[in-house]
């Protein structure tokens, strides 16, 4: 029976569904075991289903099953190993595995951007669930939850029907994901909301049973958890369009900031000030570098390719200035050094040859260690090009760093990475970077020189040590 569209209840209340299994609770797996689908077989195991991780990668389900998260997320470990230990969860490689366990299948696979153009690479959406779909013997719900151009579900569900016997009456659903790295934990147990794009009746009701454990949870701790219920499509662009409209919060402050350069006002203080008001807020109003990682950038870009080859692409055009004003930033970075190490910008940007400069953060967020599109590593890589001596230091960041830029110096703490550095960047927000203290450093240092990428130090307790200090969007305090 098709279900009515749409619907948002925050006290959900379904019919129970026969679960195919025979279990008492659906039992679920989480196709791709990367920081979505690990972080979320995890949780679900801590809420009390049966789950089963699958990856075809050998050595990720071999670090899981021994009870080693493959990235840093906090809280996480202690979680994983936990409900190894108490049979709950489990991981394989095993297509056939999955298929015999599970009677709702989460594809949480990659999406990563083309390298032929700006859109979404689905082949591993593809993999997963064609090698699934062969392998069913029973009825299952699929649901995706990797994010995906529009029009995606309605493909899988068309891959589907190619590859399972009718009768099964296996079904397709979507249920986007929201998690902020360095506090995934949270957002897969506590979420703000759920949403869910279904066609029937017994899909919505599979996926309510699914997360009953969310709700519950909810309940004891005196919550409400707001449920969507909605068509594919939408469901699909929920989680692209969050994307987008965080991405241009960030560079609309970002293009303040480049307007204060120029003006002489302060960015945060304008972004303090306009945050008062409750139409616009104050989160993601944090001047600096801009944004990265492997979700808002890629996203932009395969959300304006999508809206292009459905004929709506002047809707999104905004999202290409989004863009550039985010890389922007990054150069900024370039030009505050050269202005600081007294080097005269020719045709090809500065000769920073001969100069040492210390970068503080590769991650591109603090409490991660993924430096996927990280503002920070590239602008490293950017001033190592420019003939600088960099090194560069991260308290999580470091080995996936080095994987991506190996022709940087990295350093095992902060002291050894500022030690006779003429320059200090400070481009991703540790706490251990925001409560360094510029005295102690300035001890060490060549050169009392600092560039607060993120905006997180003090100015005036950095310039009472001796430090030329420079910010993004912010006046030069007075030495």
């Amino acid at each position: 029976m098709t279900i009515p569209y749409p619907t948002t209840q925050t006290v959900p209340a379904f019919p129970e569904v026969e679960v195919p299994s025979g279990a008492s609770r659906p039992r679920l797996a989480f196709l791709g075991t990367g920081y979505l689908g690990a972080t979320y077989a995890i949780c679900f195991a801590e809420l009390g289903y049966e789950v089963l991780g699958f990856d075809v990668d050998e050595a990720k389900i071999a670090k899981l099953s021994a009870g080693q998260v493959p990235f840093h997320e906090p809280g996480l470990d202690e979680l994983l190993r936990g409900n190894l230990a108490s049979g709950r969860l489990r991981f394989t490689t095993s297509y056939e595995q999955v298929a015999d366990f599970a009677d709702v299948h989460f594809i949480c696979v990659g999406t990563p951007q083309r390298g032929d153009g700006m859109g979404a690479d689905l082949a591993y959406v593809e993999t997963s669930v064609t090698n699934l779909a062969r392998h069913l013997k029973r009825r299952a719900l699929i649901v995706g939850k990797s994010t995906v151009p529009v029009g995606t579900a309605e493909w899988v569900e068309q891959l589907v029907a190619k590859h399972t016997d009718p009768e099964l009456g296996v079904e397709v659903a979507w249920s986007p994901e929201f998690l902020q790295e360095g506090f995934a934990v949270e957002d897969v147990l506590r979420p703000n909301r759920i949403v869910v794009g279904v066609k029937t009746e017994w899909s919505n009701g599979m996926l309510y049973a699914a997360h009953k454990g969310v709700f519950d949870l909810a309940a004891t701790e005196d919550r409400e958890v707001p449920l969507v219920v909605t068509d594919f499509a939408t469901a699909e662009l929920v989680k692209v369009a969050a994307n987008a409209f965080l991405a241009t919060k960030i560079s609309f402050i970002n293009a303040m900031a480049e307007v204060c350069e120029v003006a002489g006002g302060d960015v945060t203080q304008l972004a303090k000030a306009i945050g008062y008001d409750p139409r616009i807020g104050n989160r993601f109003l944090q001047a600096g570098v801009g944004f990265g990682g492997g979700c808002l950038p890629k996203d932009i870009r395969a959300f304006q390719a999508r809206a292009q080859e459905l004929g709506a692409g002047e809707a999104l055009r905004f999202l290409h200035e989004v863009d550039l004003i985010n890389q922007r930033r990054r150069t900024r970075v370039l030009q505050l050094a050269a202005e600081l190490l007294g080097r005269r910008s020719g045709p090809a940007g500065p000769d920073l040859s001969g100069t040492r400069i210390a970068v503080l953060g590769a991650a591109f967020k603090p409490n991660s260690d993924d430096v996927r599109d990280a503002p920070a590593l590239a602008v490293a890589a950017t001033l190592a090009k420019a003939g600088a001596d960099v090194r560069v230091y991260d308290p999580q960041g470091m080995e996936n760093a080095r994987a991506v830029q190996p022709g940087l110096a990295y350093e095992t703490s902060m002291a050894d990475a500022v030690a006779g550095a003429e320059l200090v960047c400070v481009l991703t927000e540790w706490a251990e970077f925001r409560n360094a203290d510029p005295q102690a450093l300035a001890e060490v240092v060549a050169g009392r020189r600092v560039i607060d990428g993120r905006n997180c130090l003090d100015p005036a307790l950095w310039a009472r040590a001796g430090w030329q200090y420079r910010g993004m969007g912010r006046p030069t305090p007075a030495l």
